[in-house]
């Protein structure tokens, strides 16, 4: 009889620092020669995580080792399709450690549960989910209003993004507490108190950017399943009901694909005046004009913005005269420029924007005004400098 694969799952709501962790693990394996296949998943059409995942130095080393799926949730029914999909087709060219699953913030883990109960070739250990320090202090009072707002939208009939939250601490085998680093422990002390009335089965332990020993994650027991039999009973009939499948709290995912650069003041602007907390997480791919040759990360979470360099766009590099390429070097980089269909070369901006549906139109609206105008475009090409109140020193992307 086949030994079955351990399965791990990196759950949370948007913005909670699972790509981190998930990276951290995958780093780690590759240092301890571990086997480790992995599974992402974005709810967006543009798999962000995934690009990101998919160009460290662990999957460009074997590509077998790395499942994407996008345009989807994986707790919906295509979803979970989808996700067996993954699993039998890592299985097949590989036969793992361990396989790490990361799902986009709006996954609810209850269907992923159910799915693993019955699995013949691997088998479910822990459940991580993630939780925002930062978030749960300024949005529910150190989770305190967590349950309250619960009860509120269950006498009112309603499912909010709380209600995804809580249930997904009610399932989570491990919490782990992101952005500790930020809170007081006090206030840590806290957070941990109105987990454990939530969930008292769970662990709780506090991480910094993602650091958890992939020994400890190894060590994780098998998930018990009989903990969540009645909480699955009681929950099925709400998942399946026609507005949660249709609606599922309230969300709304908008992509924006533009070649233009953004100009930096206004984005600086419009960021720090339109970006709420109905804005739960954006990220993608963008550039400012008034940093030509840099690909920049960006990486939203609630109200905080995060920017990093991916590296440097092909077509600053053409441009720059003291690049000391080869000419088989440049020929090269010219052909895969001139598959580009944008007007600035490879240099583009993908964005994907999750919100509340009522409040996410107005922000990409917002969003759009800061691409330069053709007219600054002609300003730019003419070497007109734009002013930039971005952080000077950004740190480039660890692969």
């Amino acid at each position: 009889m086949a030994i079955k694969v351990p399965v791990i799952i990196i759950n949370g709501f948007l913005g909670s620092g699972k790509t981190t962790l998930f990276r951290n693990i995958l780093s780690q394996s590759k240092k301890n020669n571990m086997s480790v296949c992995a599974i992402v998943n974005d709810m967006s059409e543009l798999d962000v995580d995934g690009e990101i995942i998919a160009s460290s130095s662990v999957v460009e080393s074997d590509k077998n080792i790395l499942e994407s799926i996008s345009s989807d949730v994986l707790s919906s029914k295509t979803g979970i399709k989808k996700l067996d999909k993954a699993i039998n087709n890592l299985l097949k060219n590989k036969s793992p450690d361990l396989i790490v699953i990361e799902t986009s913030g709006s996954c609810h883990p209850m269907p992923l549960i159910k799915y693993f109960k019955e699995h013949q070739k691997v088998f479910l250990t822990g459940v991580l989910i993630l939780i925002d320090c930062l978030m749960l202090s300024h949005d529910y009072k150190l989770g305190e209003n967590l349950i309250p707002i619960m009860k509120q939208n269950i006498i009112k009939g309603e499912r909010s993004t709380t209600n995804l939250l809580v249930e997904q601490i009610m399932f989570g085998s491990h919490i782990i507490l992101t952005k500790s680093d930020r809170i007081a422990p006090n206030e840590l002390n806290k957070i941990s108190n109105h987990i454990e009335k939530i969930n008292p089965f769970t662990s709780i332990t506090p991480i910094i950017f993602g650091k958890l020993t992939l020994d400890s994650v190894m060590e994780i027991e098998k998930y018990d399943f009989d903990n969540v039999s009645r909480l699955i009973d009681e929950l099925q009939p709400m998942l399946d009901s026609k507005k949660n499948i249709e609606k599922p709290y309230n969300l709304s995912t908008r992509v924006i694909k533009d070649d233009r650069p953004f100009h930096p003041e206004r984005l600086w602007e419009v960021c720090h005046k339109h970006l709420d907390k109905k804005i739960f997480r954006s990220k993608g791919f963008f550039w400012l004009v008034s940093r030509d040759d840099q690909s920049l990360l960006w990486n939203q979470a609630a109200g905080a913005i995060n920017l990093e360099i991916m590296g440097t766009w092909r077509a600053a590099i053409i441009e720059n005269k003291k690049n000391n390429l080869l000419k088989e070097e440049m020929s090269f980089l010219k052909e895969r420029l001139s598959k580009e269909s944008g007007r600035f070369g490879d240099r583009c901006c993908e964005l994907t924007i999750i919100g509340d549906e009522n409040h996410i139109d107005q922000f990409v609206e917002k969003i759009y005004s800061c691409f330069l105008s053709e007219k600054e475009i002609i300003q730019w090409k003419k070497g007109f400098k734009f002013n930039d109140p971005w952080p000077k020193k950004i740190l480039k992307l660890n692969t």
